[in-house]
């Protein structure tokens, strides 16, 4: 493999953090603030410099308010390049965060999502599937939650056990492109199922949802058959069915059953007296393989692709781990409910900003190493494009390369 030197990117008039800011189009926040009524409140602390403000906060990963407010003061000059953008001072952050009506920053997000997979079809389509779903060419989404703990002392709107809180997102992820479609975020004591058909409610006739099983509702996956959208899921425990009739749709060894069954409980009959499709599958877990049994309302795949469709589940939690490990989402700045969905709103909006210059500009590296490399140079004045085309030693895709300490053998010279 041929060796490649680093070469320090061309001098921009922008810095890397202002560039980042102009993928957001000029006045959207501003009109965002008016359409929500958070305008009428701002005095010298405009929501813009609030959105700045939090992006700043996530990019360095900020432990506190004064973090963030001395690092903007003492760079006002680069930081008022960015649309006139103002360093806020502890108390009117706080305060924003507090009272403002964090539905701008969601509206943002799904405003931004849009522009952006408008302003460049093939992000909205995304890459190759991963894996077996390449085979289909319907949509595929995952829905699924996962928790953020916080300080149980402070935060009593998010107290779901004696001495614990949490938020919870709930998010529907698209595979093929994998960008979220719809979130929700509230207090861990939402129970899963609860949200499921608000989550599904924008699913269409033909596309394919696969649940974790703590969404089970018999009641929404009757409504969701009715309008033409097939769904996987795992079988919940405790569930009492009839076999109706043996299938054999495949002769893959990891097969062990393939079934129609009928719900027998009264209630679970009555919310869903259809037939139901029951696969069980040996699945290698941690080194071992175990039995899992899943569901789902398609009669005519076979058990195999059915079995797949669940593991492809497992990309939603890289999601979730990708944004947990980047953004900044274990020190809150609010204690406030208002304050957090701030914060997390703003964080989804960095992770799509980073994704799109990835998206755009041909990163074939991980996105932990994109987030590491826009952080240290925020207020460098160099091309972002220049920087993520040119960066690294070698080509090609990959996320991790051998150091040569690695191949030292204790007693070998």
């Amino acid at each position: 493999m041929k060796k490649q030197t680093q070469s320090i990117p061309t001098v921009s008039n922008y810095t890397i953090l202002r560039q980042l800011s102009n993928l957001i189009p000029p006045h959207l926040v501003s009109k965002l603030a008016r359409e929500t009524g958070v305008a009428d409140h701002e005095r010298t602390f405009s929501s813009w410099s609030q959105t700045v403000a939090l992006m700043f906060a996530h990019l360095t990963h900020a432990i506190g308010l004064n973090d963030v407010c001395d690092a903007l003061r003492m760079n006002r000059g680069p930081l008022s390049a960015l649309r006139g953008a103002t360093p806020p001072s502890r108390n009117n952050l706080s305060y924003a965060n507090k009272h403002r009506d964090a539905a701008l920053a969601e509206r943002l997000f799904w405003t931004m999502l849009a522009h952006l997979q408008s302003l460049t079809p093939g992000f909205a389509r995304g890459g190759k599937p991963p894996g077996y779903l390449q085979r289909f060419r319907r949509t595929i989404q995952v829905v699924d939650s996962t928790t953020l703990q916080l300080v149980v002392s402070c935060m009593d709107w998010a107290k779901h056990r004696r001495r614990k809180a949490a938020a919870k997102c709930h998010l529907r992820l698209d595979l093929q492109s994998f960008l979220p479609r719809f979130a929700i975020l509230g207090s861990a004591r939402d129970a899963d199922n609860r949200r499921a058909r608000e989550l599904c409610a924008g699913l269409r006739e033909g596309e394919i949802a696969v649940f974790d099983k703590a969404y089970t509702d018999y009641g929404h996956f009757r409504e969701l058959t009715r309008r033409g959208v097939w769904w996987v899921t795992r079988v919940k425990e405790g569930m009492a069915c009839r076999v109706v009739r043996k299938l054999q749709t495949t002769d893959h060894p990891r097969i062990v059953r393939d079934e129609l069954v009928r719900l027998t409980v009264a209630v679970s009959h009555q919310a869903y007296p259809g037939l139901l499709r029951r696969v069980v599958a040996r699945v290698e877990i941690d080194g071992q393989e175990r039995e899992l049994e899943f569901l789902s309302n398609h009669l005519d795949w076979s058990a195999w692709t059915i079995a797949e469709l669940y593991r492809c589940r497992w990309q939603i939690e890289v999601f979730f781990k990708e944004i947990k490990q980047t953004l900044q989402l274990s020190d809150f700045l609010g204690h406030s409910e208002n304050a957090v969905r701030w914060q997390i709103w703003i964080g989804l909006l960095v992770h799509l900003l980073l994704r799109y210059l990835a998206w755009v500009h041909g990163w074939a590296h991980s996105f932990t190493r994109l987030f590491t490399i826009v952080r240290a140079v925020l207020w460098r004045r160099w091309s972002i494009a220049e920087l993520l085309q040119s960066y690294g030693t070698a080509g090609g895709s990959f996320r991790l390369l051998g150091r040569p300490d690695q191949a030292y053998l204790p007693g070998l010279a």
